[in-house]
């Protein structure tokens, strides 16, 4: 996290923090105690606020999350710290969030890859053709990051092939449908029943990890490319979506077999630029825009 905000130029720390549960296991307001709890903890401990530590969200979180954490920032510390709103980012909208953070980290993911492909140095290095046109891809991970990068590159005629999800995977060689792929994960929680897939994978959904294509993004828990996996990946370049989803031992395989894997720390930070901005918004305390629009 401190490089990736050095290379953004974003005056934030590098800490990263978080509960180990798994939210899908727990209720709306289990979830909601868990966080406010985690909250004052930090609170006690001074390790939260806009001057401190600015909280931003991360896997398992969403704007409500983030949400309860302001709020109870505000119920003990909005009497002294006029800037309480900026002790976290990714709120809602109407809860001092900005517009774009939900996209900020694919549409990140996006610009990194397409501006990528266009330069003649690293497509040479990876063997692949300038553009991003008809370039397949595998997507690890159909989250915020994952979902959003595929529906902006498939927009720029990039094809998704392969999708993978912790409990299913799917693949069609001539480009999956990127927004029924995600409505089809949000009504069935799993993508085992996908209508448009040519093969699907329940049992070791991961598997798909090392199917055919030009690209892969692995927008899901780090570590997902590894020793054991990482000799017979068969794609030419790879954006990481995710933070650390290749280890040392794969990147040292990846760059014996000519693989570019293009680090996290660059091709991620979009959503740590938006959050940046949030913060930014809440210390002001004048929505961007306002004042232009007025005059």
């Amino acid at each position: 996290m401190t490089f990736k905000l050095a290379i953004a130029d974003v005056p934030f720390g590098g800490a990263k923090g978080g509960c180990k549960i798994d939210p899908r296991k727990y209720s709306s307001a289990e979830i909601e105690r868990v966080t406010r709890k985690y909250t004052m903890e930090l609170i006690k401990k001074n390790f939260i606020g806009a001057q401190v530590d600015c909280l931003g969200p991360d896997m398992g979180t969403n704007e409500q999350t983030m949400t309860w954490i302001k709020d109870t920032y505000m119920n003990v510390k909005g009497e002294q710290d006029i800037n309480a709103e900026g002790c976290c980012t990714g709120k809602f909208l109407s809860q001092g969030g900005i517009a774009g953070r939900a996209e900020s980290t694919g549409l990140g993911v996006f610009y990194a890859v397409r501006e990528l492909l266009q330069t003649q140095s690293f497509v040479d290095r990876c063997g692949l053709s300038l553009g991003l046109k008809d370039k397949t891809f595998i997507v690890q991970g159909f989250g915020a990051v994952g979902y959003w990068a595929s529906k902006f590159i498939e927009q720029s005629g990039g094809k998704i092939t392969t999708v993978i999800e912790y409990n299913s995977a799917i693949y069609n060689p001539d480009g999956l449908d990127v927004q029924d792929v995600k409505d089809h994960m949000v009504k069935h929680g799993t993508l085992a029943s996908f209508p448009g897939a040519i093969e699907v994978n329940t049992q070791k959904p991961q598997s798909f990890l090392l199917k055919q294509a030009d690209c892969m993004i692995p927008a899901a828990t780090e570590k997902s490319l590894h020793m054991g996996n990482a000799e017979f990946v068969q794609v030419k370049a790879i954006f990481e979506g995710a933070n650390g989803p290749t280890t040392y031992a794969a990147e040292q395989i990846f760059l014996r077999r000519g693989i570019v894997a293009a680090p996290d720390m660059l091709v991620n930070g979009g959503g740590v630029t938006c959050s940046y901005f949030e913060w930014l918004k809440n210390l002001d305390h004048v929505a961007p825009g306002r004042l232009t629009k007025k005059y």
